[in-house]
């Protein structure tokens, strides 16, 4: 209890971003800018970053992000519920604390979430935990590269690619990757502000224009 009033504190210490406000009996319009959404997740992510890292939280914390993003990325009716303007904040609670439950998150994170949905913030909730899996990565000297492949890669390949990557930026290196069979083969990989295209895909939209320039 004592985490969540602390938590509420370091939340309401700062301002709220312009057209956050409550409106409609306590509905927001969820429709807001993404520079607004991102600054609202932000906050609540570095709240509850720094909460965790002074508990000795964070590895707790790292498992309830990524078991969290699993079960947004498995849910469609859960990414609904927390996106609907519709639905009431009792309702998002109800559902926001029985995934907690049935995930066992660490109090720290349980709280947060309550403390999103009563405030109407659960829409942000993607982006918070994008957030705070960034936090712990940076706090871990890691960085994250987001990699799409033609074909699913291999436990070696993904093990070799990290291996190259970490060469090149002197950091481990977290693969996040996705499969795009469009590629027809080769790999996209985006790492920070640097994108290297290895693909099929590329290079036959390379070769095309540049027999356009001969021709």
């Amino acid at each position: 209890m004592r985490a969540a009033r602390h938590l509420g504190r370091m939340l309401e210490s700062g301002p709220v971003p312009a057209g956050t406000e409550a409106r409609d009996n306590g509905r927001v319009d969820v429709s807001e800018p993404a520079s607004i959404s991102l600054g609202i997740a932000t906050r609540y992510a570095t709240a509850l970053f720094e909460l965790a890292k002074e508990a000795g939280a964070l590895k707790a914390l790292e498992a309830d992000t990524a078991a969290l993003s699993e079960a947004l990325a498995a849910s469609p009716e859960l990414r609904a519920v927390i996106a609907s303007p519709v639905v009431s904040r009792e309702d998002q609670g109800r559902v926001i604390a029985a995934i907690g439950a049935r995930l066992g998150l660490n109090a720290l994170t349980a709280n947060t979430l309550a403390l999103m949905s009563e405030k109407r913030r659960l829409f942000v909730l993607p982006q918070f935990l994008a957030n705070i899996a960034d936090q712990i990565a940076a706090e871990k000297g890691e960085v994250t590269a987001e990699v799409t492949a033609a074909r699913a890669l291999s436990a070696a390949q993904s093990k070799k690619l990290a291996e190259t990557l970490k060469a090149r930026v002197g950091k481990t290196v977290k693969l996040k990757t996705t499969v795009d069979e469009s590629l027809i083969g080769g790999l996209v990989v985006k790492l920070g502000s640097t994108m290297i295209d290895t693909s099929v895909k590329a290079k036959l939209a390379a070769l095309q224009n540049a027999m356009k320039e001969v021709g």
